[in-house]
C-alpha cells in the first residue's frame, strides 16, 4: 500500500498537468491548414492545397499486468487516452470564416493581381513580421511608386486586421502572434512564385 500511494499522487498530477497544458495549447497543424486553405481563395484556388494530411492519436502500447500498481497505470493511461486526444480534437480547428475575414479576403484577392508585378520585379517581399515592405524603390517604374506604395500599405492593413481577426474570432486573442506566423509561412508556401523575395526569422532577404 504504501508503494501505491506515491504512484497515485504522481498519475493524478500527471493528469492535472495535461489538462492544464491542454488548456494553452495550440494547434499548429491546424493552423497551417487554415491558412493554406486561406490563401488558396485568395488566389483564386490557383494553388493546390498542401495541408498535411489528419494525424491520428497514437494507440496505447500498455498490456494487461499482473500486479496492482501495473493496472493501476493501465488504468491511469486509458484515463489520460481519454482526457487528451478528446480535448486536443476539440482544440484542433481554426475557425476563419468570419464576415470580417471574409471581406478581408475579397480584399486581398482583387489586390494580388496588382501587386505580381512588384514581388516579380523584387521591389516588393514579404518581411519577418508578416508585411509586406518595398525592399528595392528602384525596381520601380518612377510613375509607379505612389501605386506601389499605396497597394502595399492597404494590403498591410488588411493582413494586420486579418491576424487579429482570426485571432479572436476563436475566442483567443493571445494566439495572434502564432496566427501571425502561420499565415505568414503559408503565403510564402501557398502564394509566393519562384524568384519573389521574403525576410527569414533573422530579417534576411532570401527568395523562394
Amino acid at each position: 500500500m504504501r508503494r501505491v500511494l506515491p504512484l497515485k499522487i504522481a498519475l493524478m498530477s500527471l493528469v492535472i498537468g495535461a489538462c492544464v497544458t491542454i488548456n494553452v495549447y495550440f494547434p499548429a497543424a491546424a493552423a497551417d491548414k487554415a491558412a493554406d486553405q486561406y490563401w488558396n481563395g485568395v488566389t483564386g484556388g490557383a494553388n493546390k492545397d498542401n495541408a498535411a494530411p489528419a494525424q491520428t492519436p497514437p494507440q496505447s502500447s500498455l498490456v494487461p499486468a499482473q500486479d496492482r500498481q501495473n493496472l493501476l497505470l493501465v488504468a491511469m493511461g486509458d484515463v489520460l487516452n481519454l482526457l487528451v486526444p478528446a480535448a486536443h480534437a476539440q482544440d484542433a480547428e481554426i475557425n476563419v470564416n468570419t464576415p470580417v475575414v471574409n471581406r478581408i479576403g475579397a480584399s486581398m484577392r482583387g489586390r494580388l493581381a496588382d501587386l505580381k508585378k512588384f514581388f516579380a520585379s523584387g521591389a516588393v517581399g514579404l518581411n519577418k513580421d508578416g508585411m509586406l515592405e518595398i525592399r528595392d524603390q528602384n525596381a520601380v517604374a518612377l510613375p509607379d511608386r505612389a501605386t506601389v506604395k499605396r497597394l502595399v500599405a492597404e494590403d498591410n492593413a488588411d493582413r494586420a486586421q486579418l491576424y487579429t481577426e482570426i485571432a479572436k474570432a476563436n475566442n483567443h486573442p493571445e494566439w495572434e502572434g502564432k496566427i501571425r506566423d502561420a499565415w505568414s509561412a503559408s503565403f510564402v508556401r501557398s502564394v509566393m512564385e519562384s524568384g519573389w523575395y521574403y525576410q527569414d526569422s533573422g530579417g534576411a532577404w532570401k527568395q523562394k
